[in-house]
């Protein structure tokens, strides 16, 4: 695949320093502007978050990885055969999503090469990986870092359109769908790297961001807990699509962020069969159910109407 990685999102805001004190305690390394403008970075993504000031919270901008300049030509015929105007300056092209407003930028970057992590030892029925000691999981003290941003979900209120813009003129491939809902859609190996879902308003839904096993998931949400419960909003559980345990929790500005790990991969296009995930399956395998809150964010009524709610 040409297109290899979601190489950063760019978020506004209208509480840039809160809000990125948040994703500091989540685990990213951050850098403020002379502009106010906030830069956060993965272990091995390198800087993968833009938060910026706009009234109202929402999806700015996603920068896309291709390998060269004949991608970027690829994607330009494209999305000229859509009728989407784009932008084009040296490495990088640019385009608007035409239903959300989100810009879409591929960049002409080296591909991400993440260093081997030993695999975590889990001992079962005849299997003992790990003998005479105890699980790393209870031993590790140091901070949990997420190792890269792994997707971003928006809410659309013209779903066709934006897996259109996304499919059909930036070239990801599809990996699952949602009955009625939306698409699963891949810009690497990862099983998703953008999910578009029908939502009365055009909103920001989520990011996700890879640790290393799920000891590392539980270890995050809890240290992110401990002194602001208010933060938890679903976990711990296994999605379905994509099979990554999962831990939401939310920003102040009202966007949910979740750590993951384990994440399907598809190397070999012509093996993956995309499936149509109906009810509940197309959420969760197990874990809680998702609370309202999941699925209708609580200040969806009031982006509807252009008021900034503040999160609680």
């Amino acid at each position: 695949m040409a297109l290899h990685r979601l190489s950063q999102v760019v978020i506004g805001v209208p509480n840039v320093e809160e809000t990125a004190r948040y994703y500091t305690d989540f685990g990213l390394t951050g850098v403020r502007e002379d502009s106010g403008d906030w830069g956060l970075r993965t272990l091995d993504g390198g800087e993968q978050l833009r938060l910026v000031y706009s009234p109202l919270r929402r999806l700015v901008e996603l920068t896309i990885g291709v390998d060269n300049q004949d991608d970027l030509d690829r994607v330009a015929r494209q999305l000229a055969a859509l009728g989407v105007p784009a932008s084009r300056d040296g490495g990088r092209l640019s385009a608007v999503e035409p239903a959300t407003g989100v810009r879409a930028v591929l960049a002409i970057d080296p591909r991400l090469e993440q260093g081997t992590v030993a695999a975590t030892p889990y001992n079962g029925p005849g299997r003992l990986e790990r003998v005479d000691g105890r699980a790393p999981g209870v031993l590790r003290v140091a901070p949990v870092r997420p190792r890269k941003l792994g997707h971003v979900v928006i809410g659309t209120t013209d779903v066709a359109t934006t897996e259109r813009f996304f499919l059909d003129g930036i070239g990801l491939k599809l990996s699952d769908r949602i009955a009625g809902a939306g698409a699963f859609m891949r810009c690497s190996t990862d099983h998703h790297n953008v999910l578009a879902l029908a939502a009365p308003v055009n909103f920001l839904h989520h990011t996700s961001w890879q640790v290393d096993d799920v000891d590392e998931i539980g270890r995050g949400a809890m240290t992110m807990l401990e002194d602001h419960p208010e933060r938890h909003i679903w976990g711990l559980g296994r999605h379905h699509a994509g099979s990554n345990f999962f831990w939401y929790l939310k920003d102040p500005a009202g966007n949910f962020s979740e750590y993951y790990s384990d994440m399907d991969c598809v190397v070999d296009d012509q093996l993956w069969t995309p499936e149509t995930l109906e009810g509940a399956k197309g959420l969760f395998n197990w874990g809680p159910p998702p609370p309202p809150s999941f699925l209708q964010p609580d200040d969806l009524a009031a982006l509807m109407v252009g008021v900034h709610a503040p999160s609680s």
